[in-house]
């Protein structure tokens, strides 16, 4: 399950207008999310909350084999207002849905590139009883440049350490990043290239983007409506005089695509003569599907592994639910005129059946349609909030946010995979109340003696 920090991480993103899918890291993060999920191991419970709109306290007790944790801080100077913190109100499409469709590219006014900007978020964590620390500390200088520094800190690791320091720069139309790491004394470049779909219109006014950028009147929404993506990485490592280098390309349908959506992605180590293709499609609104194979040039191995991410439809909240909830009426005798045969006692007596008297005004209302009941029933009133309470006045009109209807439709989503091992790791994550849990097992089914690899359950709670 996604961390409640790493949703935080997200929405300061967002907040900062910072587009992470438009990197050749994330190049294959649609695919890896959908067939390389983790599976939890053992029992974990997580506790988080978003004390105010720019401080977040996480705390993680888990049981495997032994008793460990973790403690997390995190700051925003910007606040986080778009963020849902409550574990019981977060969108599980925007928590637990793999499947990503890329955003639009935004268009930069000209003479932004050189504005300052004083965006940052830190971020710290604990791991106990192991004494391990990591943090990253993320600073935008400018709308279009990104400094970023992480860090751990284990008397495991080589020279009890490792520091990471990147610099990312993104164009829209392109992007590039310069890494360096204390591990190894690695140095590394990698950048990609956009063309395509919305690429074209990055440069164009904005009312010829509003009329022909979607493709409506050229009949390009009628084609696959798609970006291209392309990019490389060459890293090098000075202590020990290695290095390596990729090649990558992605087609991936943008949102205003009419059909359906996908994404395929193919990458090339020619060093190591891996070669690795993936594909993933959204087939539905409950459904994804995903495969990749890879093969290797020099030992013709290759390996393939499908996945599948299905949600449940939650349960239609109609008029009936609440129908169920009306006390049934009173049964009303059906006047004997109405009905075709006469009683016992009226035909010994050779006569009809005396008409029954009109029902009272009440009954009659009792009878009226449950619809028309639920209607006329009067409006209860609404509790102020906590905060219009501290302010000595009444809310506004309108207050609460519109439900959403996206969100309304799950309940939850069963993820699995399986690979050419005969390995399947199933995942069924979703929400109970409050609270927002895991459960998901890796099966060895050449092992049938003892299929099950691991099997565990996370819990987590926000607020």
């Amino acid at each position: 399950m996604r961390e409640f920090m790493d949703y935080i991480q997200s929405a300061f993103y967002s907040a900062t207008g910072w587009n992470r899918d438009n990197s050749y890291s994330s190049l294959n993060a649609t695919s890896d999310a959908l067939l390389n999920f983790p599976t939890p191991r053992g029992l974990r419970l997580t506790l988080s909350s978003l004390a105010t709109p720019q401080f977040a306290t996480s705390y993680q007790l888990g049981n495997v084999g032994i008793v460990d944790g973790s403690i997390s801080y995190l700051y925003s100077t910007v606040p986080l207002s778009n963020a849902i913190a409550q574990s019981e109100k977060i969108p599980l499409p925007d928590l637990l849905r793999s499947y990503r469709p890329l955003a639009e590219l935004p268009q930069r006014a000209r003479g932004l590139g050189g504005e300052l900007i004083k965006d940052t978020v830190s971020y710290g964590r604990l791991y106990l009883p192991a004494s391990m620390l990591e943090a990253l500390v993320v600073r935008r200088v400018s709308p279009t440049l990104q400094l970023q520094l992480s860090a751990v800190s284990s008397e495991t690791l080589r020279n009890g350490g490792t520091i990471l320091g990147m610099a990312q720069y993104d164009e829209g139309r392109y992007a590039v990043e310069g890494l360096a790491s204390t591990d190894g004394g690695l140095l590394g470049m990698r950048g990609l290239y956009n063309f395509g779909g919305d690429v074209g219109h990055l440069n164009t006014p904005v009312q010829l983007v509003a009329t022909n950028g979607n493709g409506s009147g050229n009949g390009e929404r009628e084609r696959i409506y798609g970006r291209f993506s392309t990019g490389a990485e060459l890293y090098y490592g000075t202590l020990n005089k290695s290095g390596g280098m990729s090649f990558g390309a992605r087609f991936a349908t943008l949102p205003t695509h009419n059909g359906t959506p996908l994404t395929a992605t193919m990458t090339i180590n020619p060093l190591m003569g891996n070669i690795s293709w993936s594909y993933a499609v959204m087939a539905g609104s409950y459904c994804s599907l995903a495969s990749r194979m890879d093969f290797n040039v020099y030992s013709y191995e290759s390996d393939w592994v499908v996945g599948m991410e299905l949600w449940r439809k939650r349960g239609s909240w109609s008029i009936n639910e609440e129908l169920e909830q009306i006390p049934a009426p009173a049964p009303v005798p059906t006047p004997v005129s109405a009905t075709s045969d006469r009683s016992f006692k009226a035909k010994m007596e050779w006569r009809l059946d005396e008409p029954l008297p009109s029902p009272p005004l009440d009954t009659a209302e009792a009878v009226a349609s449950p619809k028309e009941a639920i209607q006329n029933q009067p409006e209860k009133k609404k509790e102020r909030s906590f905060q219009a309470k501290l302010e000595w006045r009444l809310d506004d009109p309108d207050v609460d946010p519109p439900p959403n209807e996206e969100d309304e439709e799950y309940s939850g989503v069963l993820k699995a995979r399986l690979d050419q091992h005969l390995r399947v790791g199933l995942l069924w994550e979703g929400r109970v109340k409050s609270l927002l849990f895991s459960l998901g097992s890796s099966i060895d089914l050449r092992r049938l003696d003892s299929p099950f690899r691991t099997l565990g359950m996370e819990v987590q709670f926000s607020s």
